[in-house]
């Protein structure tokens, strides 16, 4: 596990495609077990150790996770992603490369929760939720290109349904329209960037997660 931020009352960690934040069914090691190991032997803290989860990446999404290591950072980090006070940057590979090497998308979601998935219209529908992103287009490739994205709104698989929506989906993510998965489960889409003001000392914090393993990633990032 990497640490990319740590201090009395938050902790950002890394996450790997493939690991979950939070537990879940499938009885599976989660993130936040791992961190709290992490924090009980290098503290040396007796008994239970608290840790909040203020956000979650999709199991095969890596990069900056945040979670709360006191009751009031998770009460104030709470309410600042309710706020969108916590601002996030986010890398995808694709394959087809937009019409436009910048623009903002709006689209109106509805999630199937038997499915896992949500579908993105071009217009209001019945029990869809607004969605918007900005995205600009950060390098080429061959055959690859990677988008850089802002998120304004926080929906059910957001990126990776509206991405394929504008007919280009994430390498590697089968369910929303990728052709082929990655070797190892995962799918191209990075929580790369994560920025905002400490919940208690408000100081600026600002943690960049590292590259995935994929040496894709800095080729199409070193072939301008």
């Amino acid at each position: 596990m990497k640490v990319l931020y740590e201090d009395n009352h938050i902790i950002v960690v890394n996450k790997e495609s493939g690991e979950i934040v939070q537990g879940d069914k499938t009885g599976d090691t989660p993130l936040s077990d791992i961190v709290k190991d992490y924090i009980k032997v290098k503290y040396q803290k007796p008994g239970n150790v608290f840790l909040g989860v203020v956000h979650r990446l999709d199991r095969p999404v890596s990069g900056a996770v945040v979670f709360a290591r006191t009751s009031k950072a998770l009460s104030r980090l709470n309410e600042m992603f309710r706020r969108g006070e916590v601002h996030k940057t986010y890398w995808a590979i694709v394959k087809n490369k937009p019409k436009a090497d910048a623009a903002t998308l709006v689209s109106w979601i509805v999630r199937n929760e038997k499915q896992n998935k949500s579908y993105a219209y071009d217009h209001e529908v019945k029990d869809s939720k607004k969605a918007v992103l900005d995205y600009r287009l950060i390098a080429s490739g061959d055959t690859y290109h990677i988008l850089e994205i802002r998120l304004h709104t926080g929906r059910h698989h957001q990126i990776r349904c509206q991405l394929a929506a504008m007919g280009c989906p994430i390498k590697g993510d089968l369910k929303y329209g990728s052709q082929r998965s990655n070797a190892d489960g995962s799918i191209s889409l990075l929580s790369r960037h994560t920025e905002f003001l400490h919940p208690v000392s408000k100081q600026l914090i600002a943690v960049d997660a590292p590259l995935p393993s994929d040496p894709l990633w800095k080729k199409i990032l070193n072939s301008d």
